[in-house]
C-alpha cells in the first residue's frame, strides 16, 4: 500500500538583514559557501529518505531566512534529489519565499525552470514609513515591481502583510488592504503584529519604547474588517491568518494544519513523521555552521522525539482549529473530559460540532487562544 502524501520543508537560514519583529532562525553573514550548502542539503535528503522510506511528496516549501538569496542551481539540485528519493504527485506544489529586494527577473525565471511553481513574497506593508519601522529594506515601489515580476513568472503568487502596526488606524488599514486586494494575488497571509520575546521589538517593548501599538479592541476591529474585506473580494479566510481564492489554499501549510507528515531539512527545521515506531517530532540544530558541518560529516544534526497520544491530541487541536473547516471528529481521541469541554464551548457559542467536524464559530475564531487553553487544560 502506498504511503500517504507528505511535505518537505527546506530552511535557508540567511537574510540580508534581521527584521526587528522576526523570531525565525535567520542570520546575516558576510559570505556563504553555496557549494558546501548544496552538498549538505543533498546529504540530509538522502539521510531522511532512509528514515521515511517511499512517500508521495505533495508539497515542497523553501522557507527562511530569505530563500530567494539561494542560487537557483541549489534549488534545482534539491528538487532533483527530492524527485529521485521520493515520488512527486502530479500536482505537487513547490513554493519559494522571496523578499522584494532579492527579486530579479532572470533569477525568478531560473527558479521556475528549476521546478518552483509558486512564490510567497514578504511585502509586509504598502506604506514606506511603516516598511522602515519594520526594518524592511524595500520600498512600496520595489515591492510592486517585484510582485509584477512574480505574477508574470509563476502561476500562483502569495504575499504577506502585517497589520496592527504602530500608530495604524482602522481606516488606514482598510485603505491598505483594499489596495493589496487589487494586486491580483490568489493568496494573502495577513498577520497581526506580534511582539515576540528575544526579538529587537520584544526588547524595545520591554523597555517601554514601542509605542502606538493598537489596544485589544482596535486589534479585534482590524481582524473583523480583514475577514469582511477579503471575503468580499473572493479571498475568504480558510485559516486564522490565511486567505485564498477557492482552490488556491497553500497545500504545504494544509499538511501542517491537518496533522500530516512533513520532513524538515536545514538549520532549525522541524518535522513530523510517522515511522514504524510511531509518530515523532524532529528538530535540527539551529546554528547554521554547526548544522552544515554535521550534515557534511554524515552525522544527523537532529533530535527525534516520540509523540505521546496526549502530545498528538494537543497538536491536532492547536493546528486543526486554526482552519475554518476545523477538525474531523474521528481524528480526535475523544474522552469524557474533552467531550464535556467541547460541549461547553458549543453551548457558549465558540465552537460548533456538526457534520462530523468541530470548528470555531465566527465569534470564537478571534478567541482561539482562550479556547485552546480551555481544551488543553
Amino acid at each position: 500500500m502506498t504511503e500517504p502524501a507528505f511535505g518537505i520543508y527546506v530552511h535557508w537560514p540567511f537574510c540580508q538583514a534581521k527584521c526587528p519583529y522576526c523570531d525565525f532562525n535567520s542570520h546575516v553573514v558576510a559570505q556563504i559557501d553555496h557549494d558546501a550548502w548544496r552538498r549538505a542539503y543533498r546529504a540530509e535528503l538522502a539521510r531522511i529518505r532512509d528514515m521515511t522510506g517511499p512517500r508521495n511528496v505533495a508539497s515542497v516549501y523553501f522557507g527562511g531566512g530569505t530563500p530567494s538569496l539561494m542560487e537557483p542551481q541549489t534549488v534545482e539540485m534539491i528538487l532533483a534529489d527530492i524527485q529521485r528519493h521520493w515520488q512527486m504527485t502530479n500536482d505537487v506544489e513547490i513554493t519559494l519565499e522571496a523578499n522584494p529586494t532579492s527579486v530579479e527577473a532572470d533569477r525568478f525565471r531560473d527558479y521556475r525552470l528549476g521546478g518552483v511553481n509558486r512564490v510567497s513574497m514578504g511585502i509586509q506593508a504598502l506604506n514606506d514609513p511603516d516598511l522602515q519601522r519594520l526594518g524592511r529594506l524595500h520600498s512600496v515601489a520595489e515591492a510592486r515591481a517585484a510582485f509584477d515580476i512574480a505574477r508574470n513568472t509563476f502561476d500562483r503568487v502569495s504575499f504577506d502583510l502585517i497589520y496592527a502596526r504602530q500608530d495604524q488606524s482602522l481606516p488606514a488599514w482598510e485603505a491598505e488592504l483594499r489596495e493589496a486586494l487589487t494586486m491580483a494575488a490568489d493568496h494573502l497571509s495577513l498577520y497581526q503584529l506580534t511582539i515576540e520575546p528575544g526579538t529587537a521589538f520584544g526588547d524595545r517593548f520591554a523597555r517601554g519604547g514601542l509605542r502606538g501599538l493598537p489596544d485589544e479592541d482596535l486589534g479585534a476591529d482590524m481582524f473583523e474588517l480583514t475577514q469582511a474585506l477579503t471575503a468580499e473580494a473572493g479571498l475568504p479566510a480558510y485559516e486564522i491568518s490565511n486567505h485564498a481564492r477557492p482552490g488556491d489554499e497553500s497545500r504545504h501549510n494544509m499538511v501542517y494544519w491537518t496533522g500530516g507528515d512533513y520532513a524538515g531539512v536545514g538549520p532549525g527545521a522541524h518535522g513530523r513523521l510517522t515511522l514504524a515506531s510511531g509518530r515523532v517530532a524532529t528538530e535540527t540544530e539551529t546554528a547554521p555552521l554547526h548544522w552544515l558541518r554535521g550534515a557534511l560529516d554524515g552525522k544527523a544534526p537532529e533530535i527525534i522525539s516520540p509523540l505521546s497520544t496526549e502530545d498528538q491530541l494537543g497538536e491536532r487541536l492547536m493546528m486543526g482549529l486554526r482552519l475554518r473547516d476545523g477538525i474531523i471528529v474521528d481524528d480526535l481521541p475523544l474522552n469524557d473530559d474533552l467531550t464535556s469541554k467541547i460541549n461547553s464551548l458549543v453551548y457558549d457559542g465558540l465552537l460548533t460540532a456538526s457534520a462530523g467536524r468541530v470548528r470555531t464559530t465566527d465569534r470564537g475564531r478571534p478567541l482561539l487562544n482562550a479556547i485552546l487553553r480551555e481544551l488543553l487544560a
